[in-house]
Order: structure tokens, then C-alpha cells, then sequence
């Protein structure tokens, strides 16, 4: 389906896009898309559910593919020279594994075996921190740190980097590939969803706040980076892209402040969490809805974690990320814009 709502054709020979953007329609993937069009590049996008917003360019089109459609992924990789994949499935309930498992690790597979059979330039993997094993309260996460069941709380991790060893495989196998893993990403996304939704707390006046702290990212910082690794000799490496570690309660202090909100006052102790989380344990059981706090959120915001991202600085001179305050106040703008918020 294109922009207009219109078919595709079946055989999609009508499609000249060299570069490939999976998980189009996320956060990441959509800024991705606006940068390299900014760039006079030619875009193809694939999306699961929810198409992308009409841009208005003449270099793109998107199509409607779920990644686990092996058939659908090869022919619409035929004229591909470089890949993107940004699709991705995150959730930290247990009854999501089998979902997780598919997506980012089954799908991830898919890219992988399709991109070596269209015989692509070179593919940039978006993985995740929590790939890496995130709970190491002593020391820094670097690149070089692996998953452990030791390290990493919650089943998406372990499927990410399940995700990141097909990628390791198709390396092997002789595909030029780059792996990316961002902390929290920060911008205008959909609010009822994903990350963007600390934005929606802080606008509704949450007055809870945790203490932990972990990395934070702008996404404009993320996709710049992924663009240059593409353009760049670098392959077979993986980068952290955090822009600054810092505390859950500033960030959402900055943001109360930027939407003209009071900050939240509460403080979530480790036992209240506990509690928290067996509550919604409990009510999911009979709902037959996920929690919104998990045993593994919950400690993630009460972890205190901190990124090293030297590796990117000395990969791609001269990368710089954006101030905190700057991203926050661009996303809330953006918001206020889109949802039409005061």
C-alpha cells in the first residue's frame, strides 16, 4: 500500500528505492526516513501495521510487510543496496516470549538471509542496551559486555541478543553489517506507546519518580549515527549511543518543567515497587492485559546504570549529541504541535 492508500503492485517493480528502512512506522524508523530524504536519497519503507505519514517526496515509498513473510522479503529486497532494520517487537511481560522470540529474533534471521541473497552493500542492526546486560551497577557497560541471565533482567533482552547473533552470523557469512544498541530514546512518537510515553506521564502530572539512572538519547542523535556508520568503512563492530546517563527523576523533572507541569514528589522505594509489580501481576492474571510494571521495570528504574559511549566518538570524529534540555524541549514542542496540548 502507498501513501494514497492505493495497492502496490504485486510485483513492486515500480519500487526504484535502493535503501531499505524496516519498523518504519516506530519512532527511530520514521525519523530514519526523514533523515535520508533530507539527504536526496531514494527510500523504501516497510511497515507491519500502521503506515507511515504522508511525506511528500517523489523518493519514497513504503509497503506493508511483516518480516516473518520470508517470500514477501525477498522479492521486495531485489533492488535494495543497503538495509536499515529498525523493526523490532519490545515488551517485558512473560507471556510476550513467544512474540519476542519471533520478531527479534526469527525476523532479525529473516533480514539477515534476505539482505545476503539480495546481495546488499551493507546493513545497520538497531539492537538494544539491554542486549548487553544491563544491570551492572559496579562498573560501565561497554560494547564489549555480553548478555547473561546474571546481567539482564527481562526476556527482551535475551531476545535481542539472540537478534544480534543472527546478525554475527550473517557477518560470518559475508554480509558487511554495523549493530547499534540506544539507551532510552527520546522524541515525538506515539505517546500511548514506548518511551514517548514518560512524556505522557510527566503531562498528566505522574507523581511518582524512581532514582534510578540509565542512558538517555535523542532520536535525531540515533538516526545521525546510523546514517554515518552506513556511509562509513566501519563493519563487523557494535555501538553504544547514549547521549547522557542521568537520573529518571530529572528527566522527568525537565520535562514537567517544559510542559508547565508539577514534578512528581513521590519517591518509589524498592518494597513499594515489589508491591507495585505483584499487583499487576495479579490484576493481568484476570484482565488478560499486560502489566504496566513488570518485576523486570521495576528494577530497571531503580538500577543505577551508566553507558560508556567513547567507542562512536572514536569511530565517526567529531559526532556530537544533543543537550538533554534541548531534546526535551524539541519533543515537547513537537507534541504540543501534533496532539494540539496545551
Amino acid at each position: 500500500m502507498n501513501l494514497s492508500g492505493e495497492n502496490v503492485p504485486a510485483d513492486r517493480s515500480t519500487l526504484t528505492s535502493k535503501i531499505l528502512v524496516t519498523g518504519a512506522s516506530g519512532l527511530l524508523g520514521a525519523e530514519l526516513v526523514n533523515q535520508l530524504l533530507s539527504k536526496g536519497n531514494k527510500v523504501k519503507a516497510i511497515f507491519n501495521q500502521t503506515p507511515l505519514p504522508n511525506f511528500k517526496s517523489e523518493n519514497f515509498e513504503q509497503v506493508q510487510c511483516d518480516i516473518l513473510d520470508v517470500v514477501m522479503l525477498e522479492e521486495i529486497m531485489q533492488d535494495v543496496t543497503e538495509v536499515y532494520h529498525c523493526a523490532g517487537y519490545v515488551n517485558f511481560s512473560p507471556r510476550s516470549r513467544n512474540k519476542l522470540f519471533k520478531i527479534n529474533v526469527e525476523g532479525t534471521s529473516n533480514i539477515v538471509n534476505a539482505s545476503l541473497n539480495a546481495g546488499v552493500r551493507k546493513l545497520v542492526h538497531v539492537s538494544s542496551v539491554a542486549a548487553l546486560g544491563r544491570i551492572r551497577e559496579n562498573e560501565s557497560i561497554t560494547e564489549k559486555m555480553q548478555w547473561t541471565p546474571e546481567t539482564s533482567n527481562s526476556i527482551y533482552g535475551h531476545s535481542k541478543y539472540l537478534g544480534e547473533m543472527e546478525v554475527w552470523r550473517g557477518i560470518a557469512e559475508g554480509l558487511d553489517a554495523v549493530i547499534v544498541n540506544p539507551v532510552v530514546i527520546l522524541g515525538p512518537g506515539n505517546w500511548e506507546d514506548g518511551s514517548t510515553g514518560i512524556f505522557k506521564s510527566a503531562y498528566e502530572e505522574f507523581p511518582w519518580y524512581a532514582e534510578g539512572t540509565t542512558g538517555f538519547v535523542d532520536v535525531r542523535d540515533v538516526a545521525r549515527a546510523m546514517i554515518l556508520l552506513m556511509e562509513s568503512p566501519v563493519v563487523a563492530e557494535r555501538f553504544i549511543i547514549s547521549g547522557i546517563n542521568t537520573s529518571y527523576r530529572e528527566v522527568f523533572n525537565q520535562i514537567a518543567d517544559a510542559f508547565g507541569k508539577k514534578r512528581p514528589t513521590k519517591k518509589v522505594t524498592p518494597g513499594m515497587a515489589g508491591l507495585i509489580w505483584r499487583f499487576e501481576k495479579i490484576k493481568s492474571m484476570f484482565t488478560g492485559k499486560d502489566p504496566l510494571v513488570t518485576k523486570e521495570t521495576a528494577t530497571t528504574a531503580l538500577a543505577h546504570v551508566q553507558f560508556d559511549n567513547g567507542k562512536l566518538f572514536r569511530s565517526i570524529p567529531g559526532f556530537s549529541y544533543t543537550d538533554l534540555k534541548q531534546t526535551i524541549q524539541y519533543t515537547v514542542n513537537s507534541l504540543q504541535q501534533k496532539l494540539n496540548i496545551p
